[in-house]
């Protein structure tokens, strides 16, 4: 008998997380694009942080979320770019201002870009998205095996999101740990959506 609840309980712990992943999964599936002219329109495109490398330039990761994001705003299917990261931790670490750079670099105007340094999470950056600077619909410009939970967070803050795959390069072993990274980052967040959406502000 003892043996049996402990399987169960293996069981339990192993499935569940991957159910909220699954979930999260096919809930976010329509609403995920592979191309930025395939994208609806919206006010602006939020770019999430991803890493910087020792020298404060952007990771591979990051940098392809924000050729996106300005491939977005050339197309036209955004006015602006929020670029929301960890900008706070360190004096020496600053990812919005990293992104900025990039986006500068790459034409996008000072006007069409907004920072957020306090992007520390994703849920975060969706928050403040919709609370600080009053976004209510908005592309989510990040990786695909991120995408689905970044909609679902954003979803239940309070925001009409669309993403936009920002897949563009190799990125070699460190694919396989981010995607098996998200089997449990996809049950907290699955956890922390519901807590927002049955929250009473949210039922009134």
């Amino acid at each position: 008998m003892h043996r049996r609840c402990v399987g169960a309980l293996i069981a339990l712990i192993v499935t569940i997380p991957m159910l909220a992943r699954l979930y999260l999964w096919f809930r976010g599936a329509p609403r995920i694009y592979e191309r930025p002219e395939e994208v609806p329109a919206r006010p602006v495109a939020l770019i999430l942080g991803a890493g910087l490398r020792a020298d404060g330039s952007p990771t591979a990761v990051l940098a392809d979320r924000v050729r996106m994001g300005v491939e977005l705003y050339r197309t036209g299917k955004v006015s602006a770019l929020l670029l929301s990261g960890d900008g706070r931790s360190s004096p020496y670490y600053n990812e919005p201002e990293a992104m900025r750079r990039l986006a500068l670099h790459l034409g996008v105007p000072e006007h069409a870009l907004q920072v957020d340094p306090e992007g520390l999470r994703t849920l975060e950056s969706c928050r403040r998205a919709r609370e600080v600077f009053g976004f209510t619909h908005v592309v989510v410009v990040t990786q695909r095996f991120h995408l689905d939970r970044a909609l679902w967070l954003c979803e239940a803050v309070g925001i009409d999101a669309v993403g936009l795959a920002a897949d563009r390069s190799s990125y070699g072993s460190r694919w396989f740990w981010w995607t098996v990274r998200e089997i449990p980052a996809s049950l907290m967040a699955f956890v922390e959506g519901l807590l927002l959406r049955l929250s009473p502000r949210n039922l009134r």
